[in-house]
């Protein structure tokens, strides 16, 4: 497979994956859209794109549920 090929393969990937994000995280808060896809493994980066973001909101998002967590767990 040439390198346009798999251009077009990863261009098609992307897009049925913020559907399938936008899809999971629909009608939730931008905080509980940003805990879900960490949880299910997309890294800060990603997150953003899909949310139309930034990787930075997204890494102080995440600091901050994982905070909250620490106290509750106290």
């Amino acid at each position: 497979m040439n390198e346009e090929g798999i251009k077009k393969i990863s261009s098609k990937l992307d897009a049925i994956i913020k559907l399938m994000v936008l899809r999971m995280t629909e009608g939730k808060s931008q905080v509980e859209q940003i805990r879900l896809l960490s949880e299910a493994g997309f890294e800060p980066k990603d997150i953003a794109k899909s949310l139309g973001t930034t990787a930075n909101t997204v890494r102080v998002t995440l600091s901050a549920l994982r905070k909250r967590k620490t106290r509750r767990g106290r």
